[in-house]
């Protein structure tokens, strides 16, 4: 008898929620009651995700100079360079909350010197507070890139030209370093900058059309050397007129940087404290390919930068840009990108030996090839002509021709 009593509340208990599953419409991920919708909570690892890209390079084809180098963009280049891996990054990202979202990037690719290469060290380690439902509001805190120049900001997955040009970049060695950062862009703006990126019109990324933020001035995983802070600040927009998008922007910071003992050489000469006034501004002029795009950046201001006749590191005026032309042309399921980038550069780079004093003419004309979005194939000619010169090297004029191949895996 009690037998016949369970079994007979069991097929109760199995009606009872059928019945109850029929009347709650209970689907996939949420639960639905009336006109009450309660989200289920998503497991850890559905808040963020992964993704990455790897480069791997060779620059001595047609090479009529293996002197010619240049530290800053690439450490293959010049004598006994040859098979290179240029970026390995692995990057996990999120919106962990509707009002936080994470960025971490290290690159496994990183090279501690001339000699020691495949390293991983740290390049992005930031989150981005929201100030409002709509994050047009938000603070970064952590170590990201310096919203200095649409070149600097542009991700190494998306330039079209191999390295950054000079003039920009020896503003902010490898683009980033640690701080806290305001930006504000409102949501359409947002929305317009991540499709710059993702339709492959080669965007820099969404930092806002108004930004400005204190940092410690020493570049990416370096210690700070002083107690001020460097101070940036950016204003960009980007627009629409027919088919066409144009994104103008002017930048700027000051600080105050500190020349590593580590890196002088021994006689050189230097202020007392090791302290330099540096300070620039810039302006910004993009023109996406749809289908022909210009890219074109300029900057001025003063920093330290090794003076021969003194054999002194001294501040001195700096200057220069380049301009970038472009071609967007699909072919079918393929995509062809013909570029040329010509550039000029005349000042010191702060972040290397003795604050290296530079002249630089370059001319570059490639072509970016991708069968699919997983693999692209750059193919670069480059025709340079660069003194660079510090203390022990002086009197440094190279000139040269070489062909560069970058083969990228993206995924």
């Amino acid at each position: 008898m009690l037998t016949n009593y369970m079994n007979q509340l069991n097929k109760f208990s199995f009606f009872a929620l059928f019945f109850f599953l029929l009347n709650s419409q209970i689907v996939f991920g949420q639960e639905k009651t009336d006109n009450l919708t309660i989200p289920i909570s998503k497991k850890w690892f559905e808040s963020f995700s992964i993704r990455g890209y790897q480069q791997v390079r060779y620059n001595r084809l047609f090479e009529t100079n293996d002197k010619l180098r240049c530290e800053q963009c690439d450490r293959s280049w010049g004598a006994d360079g040859g098979f290179f891996i240029r970026r390995m990054r692995v990057i996990l990202f999120g919106q962990i909350n509707k009002r936080v979202y994470f960025y971490i990037q290290p690159d496994f690719a990183s090279s501690a010197s001339t000699t020691s290469l495949h390293f991983g060290q740290l390049r992005d380690a930031y989150f981005d507070i929201g100030l409002d439902d709509k994050n047009e509001f938000r603070f970064r805190i952590g170590q990201s890139k310096i919203a200095y120049g649409f070149e600097n900001m542009q991700s190494s997955q998306n330039r079209l030209a191999l390295d950054r040009n000079d003039a920009l970049n020896s503003a902010v060695s490898n683009e980033r370093d640690l701080g806290v950062f305001f930006y504000y862009a409102p949501s359409e703006v947002r929305k317009l900058f991540s499709e710059l990126v993702s339709s492959g019109l080669k965007g820099s990324g969404d930092y806002g059309v108004f930004g400005f933020g204190l940092y410690n001035g020493q570049t990416a995983n370096k210690p700070e050397l002083n107690n001020e802070p460097h101070a940036f600040t950016r204003i960009a927009y980007p627009f629409k007129i027919g088919n066409q998008i144009i994104e103008p922007a002017l930048q700027a910071y000051s600080g105050k940087f500190v020349v590593a003992k580590d890196q002088l050489t021994t006689g050189v000469k230097t202020n007392a404290d090791l302290n330099y006034l540096d300070q620039r501004a810039a302006a910004s002029f993009v023109l996406y390919p749809k289908p022909f795009g210009i890219m074109a950046e300029y900057n001025v201001g003063r920093g330290p930068e090794f003076n021969k006749e003194t054999d002194s590191i001294e501040l001195r005026d700096l200057h220069g840009g380049y301009v970038t032309f472009s071609y967007y042309q699909k072919i079918g399921n393929q995509l062809l990108i013909p570029f040329s980038r010509v550039q000029y550069y005349q000042g010191g780079k702060k972040h290397e030996k003795d604050a290296r004093s530079y002249d630089v003419k370059e001319l570059e004309i490639g072509t970016e090839w991708q069968p699919n979005k997983n693999f692209e194939l750059v193919v670069m000619y480059t025709f340079s002509n660069r003194r660079f010169e510090d203390f022990a090297l002086q009197n440094n004029r190279q000139i040269g021709q070489l062909m560069r191949i970058q083969a990228q895996l993206n995924f």
